[in-house]
């Protein structure tokens, strides 16, 4: 079984995230009904980038998540449905990589020295080298889930992403080597006319052209 089968999108990644997160922190709250999922992915903290989502974008990632792929399970409560994750084994996770994938799916590429400081109510780190571990199990094999980004000119430490996501597997470019979008040569085409037009305005203010205009 691949622990990866498909590519999720940002509403499944934080509401993967948020139970994740739930049953490390709060477990006398977990498994967790649609709306405290929601809230919990509309967090202002811990949570980058912070989102709005209301309960039917949550429910629709979450009947995802169940149909596609049985990454959550549901069970009913009386009449109410609640929710849980069942990644663990599918993703070879123990309490120290499940942590580290918990904070990289709520708060994107983070250093090992980030993710311990921030994994005091999940798991308890002994030191920087138990967190590379827990990543490192997460990063081999066929179906890798993070991997180590190339470290950028100015920073001492490089940093780590998921690869759950679109757009996750990708490093970063450079700004001064990224090619302009379409978009962005129209924008670039308007604002070289509007610089020579301005020019033109200036050139016929110029103290030349007053002198001869008198």
């Amino acid at each position: 079984m691949r622990r990866l089968p498909r590519t999720l999108d940002d509403v499944e990644i934080r509401v993967l995230g948020s139970l994740l997160e739930k049953e490390q922190a709060t477990p006398a709250y977990y498994p967790m009904t649609l709306n405290s999922v929601t809230h919990a992915c509309n967090q202002k903290s811990n949570r980058s980038p912070v989102m709005d989502l209301n309960e039917s974008e949550v429910q629709a990632a979450l009947d995802s998540l169940f149909s596609q792929d049985v990454f959550v399970w549901r069970s009913r409560a009386g009449r109410t449905t609640k929710w849980s994750q069942s990644v663990d084994r599918r993703w070879q996770m123990k309490p120290a990589s499940k942590a580290v994938m918990t904070l990289l799916l709520l708060r994107g590429p983070q250093t090992i020295g980030t993710l311990r400081s921030r994994s005091d109510r999940l798991h308890a780190f002994t030191d920087l080298s138990a967190v590379e571990q827990a990543l490192e199990s997460l990063s081999g094999g066929e179906d890798p889930l993070v991997r180590e980004l190339p470290r950028q000119p100015g920073q001492k430490e490089s940093r780590w992403i998921h690869l759950v996501g679109d757009g996750a597997s990708v490093a970063p470019t450079i700004p001064e080597m990224a090619a302009p979008s379409s978009g962005g040569k129209d924008r670039l085409a308007r604002l070289e006319a509007r610089v020579a037009e301005l020019e033109r305005l200036v050139a016929g203010i110029s103290p030349e052209s007053s002198r001869r205009r008198r």
